[in-house]
């Protein structure tokens, strides 16, 4: 494991920044359940928003579907991933087998020779929840998992950039580096504490790895950063994703109760920020001014229109549908 650079920053409250949640839309599937493939009528569970092609891609943290979302006609496409134990496609509690889940809960594009190609990550705070998944724009219903336990094994021995416990939850693609961001939602180990933070990989480096993880190792960790994001309503905010902009880099953070990373907590509401020089946040809110109490897991900007994002509510609930919204952001 290299010898990465560690700074910190303090991310505030902005009240000049303004994120008002303008639609809610629940989320099913245009082709319906499926008892054959264990596809429910309804996504689940989004965790992170990215753009394919004309399309945006959502993955689920606890369902192996990837979703593709026509904006215009609201149209869902439901690509099938492969089955887990015991051929299942959907994990909870419910059904007592959500420790087998891949857990899905980042996800970016990067444009490369071959077209566009979106990865999802894992996780990683338990050793099923260390695969990648792939999929190229040109052919989205050949998706492919690659096992990637030993970039997953440096990133959790980093414990600047992992804490007390491993949570991948955001990713992005920037200037030749892919930034991954941990969730510091972690339950506290010895001296060890939860942390917010981001790390750099250099992207012809990581590509290597990921085309071939047998006889590649992993990028050296890069640029690690901590994030201490202050707290909403009582509870801490931790990192839930973030993209790039023309505005710059823009992070959406949840305020949750969770006792570790692997459980569900109490929400009081989630916040969208930049982070930069100067990072700062301000929580959502509806068009009447009250506080917007969901869980956001996923943001993506607006291929058209200024001052607009994407954003998925996770309901926690596995017999609830998730919710895509239109937001209003604005940050001077």
């Amino acid at each position: 494991m290299s010898e990465a650079t560690v700074s910190m920053m303090q991310a505030n409250r902005d009240p000049a920044v303004k994120a008002t949640v303008q639609r809610r839309i629940p989320l099913f599937y245009s082709q319906g359940a499926d008892p054959v493939s264990d596809r429910p009528a309804h996504i689940r569970a989004g965790s992170s928003l990215s753009w394919l092609g004309d399309k945006l891609a959502l993955v689920q943290d606890d369902a192996n579907f990837l979703v593709l979302i026509d904006p215009e006609s609201l149209s869902v496409e439901a690509i099938t991933l492969a089955a887990g134990e015991a051929g299942a496609r959907q994990f909870d509690d419910l059904r007592g087998n959500k420790r087998f889940k891949l857990d899905l809960e980042a996800c970016t594009t990067v444009p490369t020779p071959k077209g566009e190609l979106l990865l999802a990550f894992g996780s990683g705070s338990t050793a099923q929840r260390e695969q990648i998944l792939r999929v190229q724009a040109s052919n989205p219903s050949n998706p492919k998992l690659i096992q990637a336990s030993a970039l997953y094994a440096q990133l959790r021995a980093c414990t600047p950039f992992s804490g007390s416990e491993l949570n991948i939850e955001g990713a992005m693609f920037r200037e030749g580096q892919l930034r991954l961001f941990n969730r510091g939602n972690g339950k506290p180990n010895n001296n060890l504490l939860p942390v917010n933070a981001m790390v750099d990989l250099d992207w012809d480096s990581f590509l290597a790895y990921l085309d071939n993880p047998e006889h590649h190792q992993p990028p050296a960790l890069q640029n690690i950063c901590q994030y201490d994001l202050g707290n909403l309503q009582g509870l801490n905010l931790s990192f839930t994703d973030a993209i790039v902009t023309q505005t710059g880099i823009i992070f959406s953070a949840a305020a949750e109760g969770s006792p570790d990373v692997t459980s569900d907590g109490r929400v009081t509401g989630s916040v969208l920020g930049i982070l930069d020089t100067n990072p700062r946040w301000i929580e959502l809110r509806t068009p009447d001014g009250s506080l917007f109490t969901g869980k956001v897991e996923g943001v993506c900007a607006f291929r058209h229109g200024k001052n607009r994002l994407w954003m998925v509510i996770d309901i926690d609930d596995p017999t609830l549908p998730c919710e895509l919204c239109e937001v209003e952001f604005v940050a001077k």
